[in-house]
């Protein structure tokens, strides 16, 4: 199957409310060229320099998600060219995005990360550490939290479902409280081989490579 016919098979087992990333890291731009001709406008990167280089070759209205883990030396280059962040997961983070977006008087929109699986390989916020960090943001003038971004550890379509419904139930708790600074909008979970259960369980954004774009090479 092609990039097209993967995104109309794609779209036609997930609701419109639910957004799609298409996440491009290692693709070529003619790859991401047809998925924007498919209509697809939302586009996750991993790593910064890979992001501002597509960025700066590629249509203007496409809107970039960097998903990978942010240093915080590389802040200062996304700034003005990422429509969302997903992968806040500290306050030293959450402090140079401050201090780099205040800079130009511009206004960073992301998620936070939880480690749901508490996987010591992996970055993301602890859920008992989640109230320090929310302190912060509230007390931010450049930053806004639009909801959560997790990424499970791999396991069992049962074992999935147990780490989606306990993500969920944090982003619900979350939305049904005030926050300055914070709105529960976005639940980002869910990849090309979970993203079905993701969705039973509530997601409404999902990020997608393989099943749009193929396998990758990492070698490239």
């Amino acid at each position: 199957m092609d990039i097209a016919d993967n995104i109309k098979e794609l779209r036609s087992n997930v609701p419109d409310s639910v957004k799609i990333i298409a996440v491009s890291k290692t693709k070529p731009l003619e790859d991401i060229k047809t998925a924007y001709m498919c209509g697809i406008r939302d586009f996750g990167e991993n790593k910064v320099q890979e992001l501002v280089d597509k960025h700066d070759k590629l249509q203007d209205d496409i809107r970039w998600h960097l998903l990978g883990h942010l240093q915080r030396n590389k802040v200062k280059y996304i700034v003005g060219k990422v429509h969302l962040i997903h992968s806040l997961d500290s306050v030293r983070l959450l402090d140079e995005i401050e201090k780099q977006y205040s800079k130009r008087n511009l206004t960073a929109d992301a998620l936070i990360q939880i480690n749901i699986g508490r996987e010591e390989q992996k970055y993301g916020v602890l859920e008992e550490n989640l109230p320090e960090l929310i302190k912060a943001v509230e007390e931010c003038s450049k930053v806004k939290i639009h909801g959560i971004m997790a990424i499970i550890p791999k396991g069992s379509e049962k074992e999935n479902e147990i780490y989606f419904r306990q993500v969920f139930a944090i982003w619900n708790e979350l939305k049904n409280k005030q926050y300055k600074n914070i709105s529960m909008k976005v639940l980002s979970m869910g990849m090309t081989h979970d993203y079905k259960i993701a969705v039973k369980c509530g997601s409404n954004m999902i990020r997608i490579g393989e099943g749009i774009f193929g396998k990758r090479d990492y070698n490239i």
